[in-house]
């Protein structure tokens, strides 16, 4: 799974829109819009805030199978 599929996975998965997301972590929903549709890499730093807000690790939250 690529790492857009799997942070859209996440927050639906938790019933949240784009918009509440938004307003929830303060990250612009255009930002988490294209970085679920693979766009564009998100920062460390908001992959920690995401990270957080779901409850996950950054390897979760980005799909990352590690040995």
């Amino acid at each position: 799974m690529k790492y857009g599929e799997s942070l859209k996975q996440h927050r639906v998965a938790r019933g949240k829109s784009l918009r509440q997301v938004e307003q929830d972590t303060g990250i612009c929903f255009q930002n988490l819009s294209r970085w679920e549709r693979g766009e564009v890499l998100p920062n460390i730093d908001f992959c920690v805030k995401l990270a957080k807000y779901y409850e996950i690790t950054i390897e979760e939250l980005i799909d990352v199978n590690l040995p």
